[in-house]
Order: C-alpha cells, then structure tokens, then sequence
C-alpha cells in the first residue's frame, strides 16, 4: 500500500518572528525542537536580489566570485525526478553522479534547464559548497548577526530536487535565499520506525531512510506509519530561516528551476562524532552473548548516558583521571591517541 504525503498536511513545526542576537542565544540554540524564525534573513542582499527571478538570482551570485574552486555538483537524469538515491533493489549504485563545475557553468546550465520540459529535464545540486572558497563575497554581503561560534555559511544551489531523510551531527540553521522548501523531520528516537539505509556507504555523508516520504511503501516499511505520527512539516519561503537541532531527521524538498539555500552547521567536531562510536560498538558490542552486553550496558550507563556520568571518575586524584576527566581539548586529543593505538593492534 502506498499513501501520498500525508506529513505534509501533518503538524507544523513551531514559528516565531525573526530574533535578536541575544533572544537566538537564550531562546532559540538551547531547543531541543525545530524552530522556524520568518524572516530571518530577509535583509540579506541575496535574497533581495532572488526576488527578480532566477536570471536576477544568478547574475548576483556570479557576482561574488567562484574563489577559483569548481563546486561538487550532483546529477540525475530526468528519470528520477529529482530524488537523489540508491539505484535498484539491491543498492548497486546510486542514481546520480558528481562532477566538479566552476559556479557560472553551474548557473549557466541552470538557466538552459529552465527552459526545459520539466519532464525532460536533468537536476543539479551543487551541496554544502562553502562560502569563502566557492563564493568569497557571500560572507561579507550577507552577514547573519547571530551567536553560531563561528560556523562556516555554506550554499545549496540546484533546481527541483528531494534529499533523502537524513540527520546532521550538529545543530543546524537553515536559510532559504531563493526558491521555496519543504522540511519534514522526525525525533530521534524515532530512528528505528525510519528503515534506515547502509551506515558505510551512503548518499552524501549521513545514512538515510530508505523510505520516500512523498510516496511511502507501508507494505514494505509498516513502521514507517508511527514515524509519520510524530512528523512535523516547515514550509519556507525565502528570507525564512529553519532552526534544526542536532540528530533529527529531516526530508528537504526543493522546488523552482534555480533555488539556493545557506546554511550554517555548528557545535560539531567531527573528529568526535557519537556515529563512529555506534559504528565500533557494531563490532565490538552487538555480537556478544547477552550476559555479557548486560554487563557493557551497565559500563555505558555509568560512564556515558548515566545523569552522574561526567563525574564517574571524581573519587579518583585529578592527575589520575585520564580519559575520565572533564571534556577539554587536551582530554580529546588523549582519547584519540588511546584509540588509535589500540585499533591499530590485530
């Protein structure tokens, strides 16, 4: 049985107006919910550029420069639809390629396709391509006032296109410049209703569900029925900003023939990210008898998830504490060394 998108017309994700630097800080980053703040970056010059259409849209992107780097651009063919995945039953591929393009070949090429028969029409997305490499002037003519430590502005630029379900490791701000979007996300916890895709050979990064939100097979993923209760659904429009904590699931629409979206990622080493621990707990947890994951699951509890986990090592002398004392960097980079010498060993 397969059912149209029924998200869509599902929960919304809360809103408020756009915030102050302070207001963001108290109210907004510590959320554990998504947040969509209209109007956020209204006053960005490129979204008051994009608001002339796409022609106007491309000439004031081209204008900030390429940085001299080609961008990754990712392609399918008309056939799909604008669904990057996997290709076939048995995932032997996936149903797009990459190639590096300078950002005015990208643009060029997404102006022609406009003029194209939407069904006989190729998608481009060129993903995650930082500002001050790929477009030097963005930072410093769209500046967002808000306290996200520093993170690097990152531009989503492409035609009709839809990401598969996935999660980012870090807290997440997106803003929609051009075009509109459609986000629909899912808790956490709602990861084993999702049917997620393979963890070590993915799309474009994080894993993914193997689910097509926009026409879900219930007969093939019946459990994909209680992720949709708890779906909440954000329609952007530009100058609209979408506030996504990390680890929740979010499915992005695309629609129009040029849009172009920035987004900033922040509170996030990937040096120390939790999804590699889950993938060495794969080895060296799941297989083992019963008794025994009783027993390491009482070591993460105590040491990991417990409420008094960071003082684990407390009646232990400061300078004795090792791997166990508080988060710092020093404590990091030991942690790493420590690892690193022991998967080293056969």
């Amino acid at each position: 049985m397969k059912i149209d998108h029924p998200a869509a017309t599902g929960a919304r994700v809360d809103e408020r107006p756009a915030v102050d630097a302070a207001t963001f800080a108290a109210e907004v980053a510590p959320r554990g919910t998504p947040l969509v703040l209209r109007g956020q970056v209204a006053h960005w010059a490129s979204v008051r550029a994009a608001a002339g259409g796409d022609r106007a849209t491309a000439e004031y992107l081209a204008g900030l420069g390429d940085g001299g780097r080609p961008m990754e651009v990712l392609i399918g063919g008309p056939e799909f639809g604008g669904r990057f995945f996997y290709r076939g039953d048995h995932l032997e591929g996936f149903n797009f390629h990459r190639e590096k393009a300078p950002l005015g070949v990208l643009l060029s090429e997404l102006l022609r396709l406009a003029t194209v028969p939407a069904g006989e029409r190729h998608t481009l997305y060129a993903n995650a391509a930082t500002a001050p490499e790929h477009l030097p002037g963005w930072p410093a003519a769209n500046p967002l006032d808000l306290p996200l430590g520093g993170a690097t502005p990152r531009l989503w630029i492409g035609n009709a296109t839809q990401t598969a379900t996935h999660y980012d490791g870090s807290t997440n701000l997106a803003c929609v410049v051009a075009g509109q979007r459609r986000f629909t996300l899912f808790p956490p916890e709602q990861v084993g209703n999702l049917y997620i895709g393979p963890l070590d050979r993915t799309l474009a990064g994080p894993p993914a569900s193997m689910v097509d939100p926009l026409a879900p097979d219930l007969d093939r993923y019946p459990r994909y029925a209680v992720a949709l209760e708890h779906a909440l659904v954000a329609d952007l429009a530009p100058g609209d900003a979408l506030f996504v904590p990390a680890i929740w699931w979010h499915h992005v629409q695309a629609f129009g023939t040029l849009n172009v979206l920035c987004n900033y990622w922040w509170t996030f080493d990937p040096a120390n990210s939790a999804f590699h621990a889950l993938v060495h707990a794969l080895m060296a947890v799941r297989d083992r008898p019963e008794t025994e994951k009783a027993g390491w699951r009482a070591w993460f509890d105590h040491y990991v998830f417990g409420d008094d986990a960071a003082a684990a090592g407390d009646h232990l002398p400061a300078a004795a504490r090792g791997v166990l004392g508080p988060g710092s960097d020093e404590r990091s980079e030991r942690i790493r060394r420590y690892l690193l010498t022991a998967l080293a060993k056969r």
